[in-house]
């Protein structure tokens, strides 16, 4: 797709606006250095020749019009203005600066909301498609490498207006001599751009392949550091060897890009400085004589040329940094276009039973339920078992409508949940996973998880977890739990995450193989409480040890995605 359409599609109305206005904005400054330019050469016409002033009817028109007494208050009321306008010009470039910078910021932030916003809206199982290390490069990493793309974009466009209008100005002045300059500068931009810019292309291409296997590796490494700390020597050797070679890789394309990029302008100074010197020999040669008599002529094309020079090689360079970062457009664009979920918040109450009819579940070609129909009556506590992928997990995904299934029907109290009430359904739930994940905070942070903070239900939580009264033998509520909990052990974590599940007060309890990994006496422990804290909820357990659902009054045993009610199981 055009990369034009992707940034259209991309931006909101109001960036748009900005940015055009930002357009507009850069062809007054283009004016505003043409004019620059092109104000020097009357200036010397008339400080080296008082006689112009009379000859030219322009100069003679404000000579009369403004009543000068003489000549030379005629000249130095010209460079007065001329330095005035030179004063304006820098502010009006200043301002340019300033709100080509702000957009900068303004488009990196609206597009990281964006992105963010459509990666909150994902659904439970588009994210499990997804590699986190690559969302993260994205949000971070390629939405700062759009932005810088724009923002070269708005500069291309700036210089290319600059170099129209000087050119203009020139061609006027001496279309010979400036089509000469002309051809000499293509014909070496067509080698920059032809030879060099391909490189730099393929560099960034590269670039975004490295810098996505070198998060994943950062990711792998903090993710699992206990495990890679005990790892063997030759292991955690080939893990650092690893880093070594996306890093190397990284820094390499990096330079390649670095190195190409200043390539241009050596090259380009060495050009046009050589045409200056070029013309002066052949207007010597022309002449045979003092060349005096266009020295404002000269001055124009020097100016003009000391102007356009850095004009070219920001052109040359914008351009190579859209090929290098162009991979961003497409990274962005195509995270954008990951499908949301459309949900409304209609209330659905769950006051008798929850009723799966019929339900079949694929992901992608593999079909994980069964025909399962089953109903789940308020305040029951119910049991799902079965080996390692018969479908336990995907099960509960559904009941609590993280999955949506592929076939069958799921009703509350006879009410078919869909987009309409399914953001209420689960805000009903209360969800303890086996790996806890706990941020690096404390632990008001982590209970409350972002909702609003109650100091009675905290506390309330905390107790029925069984946590409080060893938060009062450390800073209470504002004990840090370190990254992932560290400073808690297992059982402690699962006691936050059950805070963290009650705070939201929910209906339904739900474990999802909670305490799997904690020693049967510990575990025993939780279960006993969970059980204590369920008595007024409906509790969803999904385990593997027949310790752990000893308090459930109903157990469904899954095998291949089929679901069978067991009668005196335990």
């Amino acid at each position: 797709m055009n990369y034009f359409k992707i940034l259209k599609a991309i931006l909101n109305r109001k960036t748009k606006s900005y940015l055009l206005l930002l357009v507009v904005f850069s062809i007054f400054v283009s004016i505003i250095e043409t004019i620059g330019i092109s104000a020097i050469m009357p200036f010397i016409d008339i400080a080296t020749n008082f006689d112009s002033i009379h000859n030219n009817q322009y100069y003679q028109w404000f000579f009369i019009f403004f009543e000068f007494e003489s000549e030379i208050n005629f000249a130095i009321s010209f460079g007065v203005v001329l330095l005035g306008f030179y004063i304006f010009r820098g502010g009006v470039n200043l301002l340019y600066s300033y709100h080509m910078t702000n957009f900068g910021e303004v488009l990196y932030a609206q597009i990281t909301k964006k992105l963010f916003k459509t990666y909150l809206g994902m659904s439970y199982q588009v994210f499990t498609n997804k590699n986190s290390s690559y969302l993260t490069k994205s949000i971070i990493t390629e939405v700062a490498m759009l932005s810088v793309v724009v923002r070269t974009v708005l500069l291309l466009l700036s210089e290319i207006f600059v170099i129209i209008f000087i050119y203009t100005i020139m061609l006027i002045t001496n279309w010979e001599v400036t089509i000469i300059f002309t051809v000499i500068l293509v014909i070496k931009m067509l080698f920059l751009t032809k030879i060099i810019s391909k490189k730099i292309k393929a560099a960034g291409v590269k670039r975004a392949e490295i810098q996505a296997e070198f998060y994943e590796i950062i990711n792998r490494l903090f993710g699992n550091f206990k495990q890679t700390k005990l790892q063997d020597n030759d292991r955690l050797k080939a893990i650092e060897k690893t880093f070594h070679v996306a890093v190397d890789g990284y820094a390499k394309e990096n330079a390649t890009y670095v190195f190409l990029s200043a390539v241009s302008r050596p090259i380009l100074e060495t050009i046009g400085f050589s045409l200056i010197v070029f013309t002066l020999m052949i207007l010597l040669y022309l002449n045979q004589s003092d060349i005096s008599y266009i020295l404002p002529t000269l001055s124009l094309f020097v100016l003009a040329l000391y102007r356009l020079l850095p004009s070219v090689n920001r052109i040359v360079g914008g351009y190579n940094t859209l090929l290098y970062h162009h991979k961003s457009i497409s990274i962005i664009d195509e995270e954008l276009r990951i499908v949301c979920e459309d949900l409304a918040n209609e209330t659905v109450k769950f006051t008798h039973k929850i009723k799966l009819n019929d339900i079949n579940f694929f992901y992608e070609k593999e079909k994980i339920l069964k025909g399962v129909t089953l109903a789940i009556n308020k305040g029951e506590n119910i049991a799902i078992i079965g080996e390692s992928g018969s479908g336990k997990s995907t099960l509960l995904d559904v009941i609590i409508g993280l999955n949506r299934p592929s076939k069958g029907l799921i009703k509350i109290d006879g009410i078919l949940l869909d987009e309409s009430n399914l953001q209420n359904w689960r805000s009903q739930i209360g969800y303890i996973p086996q790996q806890v994940y706990l941020f690096d905070g404390t632990i008001l942070e982590n209970v409350c998880f972002g909702r609003k903070i109650d100091e009675v239900l905290l506390e309330k939580v905390l107790k029925q977890a069984n946590i409080f009264l060893f938060l009062q033998t450390k800073q209470g509520v504002e004990t840090l739990v370190g990254e992932g909990g560290v400073q808690l052990s297992g059982g402690q974590k699962q006691r936050v995450a059950i805070a963290r599940a009650l705070y939201g007060e929910p209906e339904i309890l739900v474990l999802d193989e909670a305490t799997s990994a904690l020693d049967s006496k510990i575990e025993q422990n939780i279960m006993n409480e969970i059980y204590e804290i369920s008595q007024e909820k409906t509790l969803i357990v999904v385990a593997h040890r027949l310790s752990t659902i000893k308090g459930c009054n109903k157990v469904y045993e899954i095998i291949n995605g089929m679901v069978t009610e067991k009668n005196n199981f335990i």
